[in-house]
């Protein structure tokens, strides 16, 4: 009995961890008339999804995989139609982008499926939220991008800051730009497989940097942008001191290897934001990248001051219009409570108390002009 008794505990627990490790399910059974088949397989192992990146969906925040395999009846083909379908779950909607970018290829097809979709042959990448979906047709129809938004407005959405994308991107300029070479980076396995300027052990992920870095022409060839966002100007600014310096230090010595392998090289600092343009470019092709980079604080009333209520400026002027309001509100008050009383006064003694005769006389002295008149001198 015993023995019993700890194999079904043993077994219940079992079931509760793998419960607790098991995805949810974001994909539905059926949508646009596809019906979900039998095999259905999850993981939380991002090796799952993609053996040869697993580190790279590691830092994206991967959560977990479906994959589902969707069928739909079609009267000219006894067997129908298949669609094969993987999501992709990660901790928020920047990871998703930041993967979707990462898969994304300049010879793809932009698509408005989602967020952000692309699409080459019969398959279709798109995120919505922070889920990323592959999807893989056996045969495209003209219908197939309305099914698949059908599918991006049923896939479950994050509330709150999960939903919303790094602002680092709006910060690409467009000019020059070569469509879907955006890459968003959040760690060093990532950053040192799409070729960029600086190895990562020079942004140095560890203070919290978030990379994206695209593709621009130039006359004689391509060159690259890459910006490196910290949580604060002042890491920015340091970061800046050492690139330069390193940069310095390779130049003057041509055994040591650079930091920088893509030809010319130039940067520069916008608040928390570092701007490198390399490759071959000119100075002043390079400026004109660098110069459309402005970083725009964004500055709250409901900000913390960190500062007392004597030294904050708003509570002061606040407090100055209390002030004239309880003094106006009081004068007020006193002038009707007076004007009141003196009516009062007046009907109930009449002549007594204001306006009595004897108060209301005024002294005059009645000077009259007795002097003679004096005579005009011929």
């Amino acid at each position: 009995m015993n023995f019993l008794r700890c194999s079904v505990i043993s077994l219940f627990l079992c079931g509760a961890a793998f419960a607790v490790d098991a995805p949810a399910s974001v994909l539905p059974s059926q949508f646009a008339g596809w019906q979900a088949s039998d095999s259905v397989s999850r993981s939380a192992d991002p090796a799952a999804a993609d053996p040869a990146n697993a580190a790279v969906l590691k830092e994206y925040g991967f959560k977990g995989l479906e994959k589902v395999e969707y069928t739909r009846a079609d009267g000219n083909n006894d067997h129908g139609h298949k669609l094969a379908i993987k999501a992709a779950v990660f901790d928020d909607a920047s990871g998703a982008y930041g993967a979707f970018t990462y898969y994304q290829t300049p010879v793809m097809l932009n698509e408005q499926i989602g967020e952000q979709a692309a699409s080459l042959n019969n398959r279709v990448l798109f995120f919505q939220g922070n889920v990323l979906v592959d999807a893989v047709f056996d045969k495209l129809s003209v219908m197939s991008a309305a099914e698949l938004r059908e599918l991006a407005g049923s896939l479950p959405k994050p509330t709150g800051s999960a939903g919303k994308l790094p602002p680092l991107k709006s910060y690409l300029p467009t000019r020059g730009y070569e469509k879907n070479t955006a890459k968003y980076i959040l760690g060093p396995a990532a950053l040192d497989r799409v070729g960029a300027p600086l190895p990562s052990a020079t942004v140095d992920f560890k203070s919290g940097a978030e990379v994206i870095l695209a593709k621009y022409s130039a006359t004689a060839g391509d060159g690259t942008l890459m910006l490196i966002e910290y949580p604060t100007p002042q890491i920015a600014a340091e970061k800046l001191r050492q690139i330069d310096a390193a940069h310095q230090v390779t130049a003057q010595q041509p055994g040591v290897a650079s930091i920088v392998d893509v030809g010319p090289f130039f940067d520069k600092r916008t608040g928390p934001i570092l701007a490198i343009a390399a490759g071959p470019l000119s100075q002043s092709e390079a400026r004109a990248m660098l110069g459309a980079i402005s970083y725009e604080a964004d500055v709250t009333w409901n900000e913390n001051t960190f500062a007392t209520k004597r030294d904050n400026l708003a509570n002061l002027l606040f407090n100055v219009i209390v002030l004239c309001g309880v003094v106006i509100g009081l004068a007020l008050v006193a002038g009707v409570g007076f004007g009141g009383i003196r009516i009062l006064m007046k009907r109930m003694f009449p002549g007594r108390v204001f306006d009595r005769p004897e108060e209301t006389e005024i002294i005059t002295l009645h000077l009259e002009e007795t002097g003679p008149r004096h005579r005009d001198r011929r």
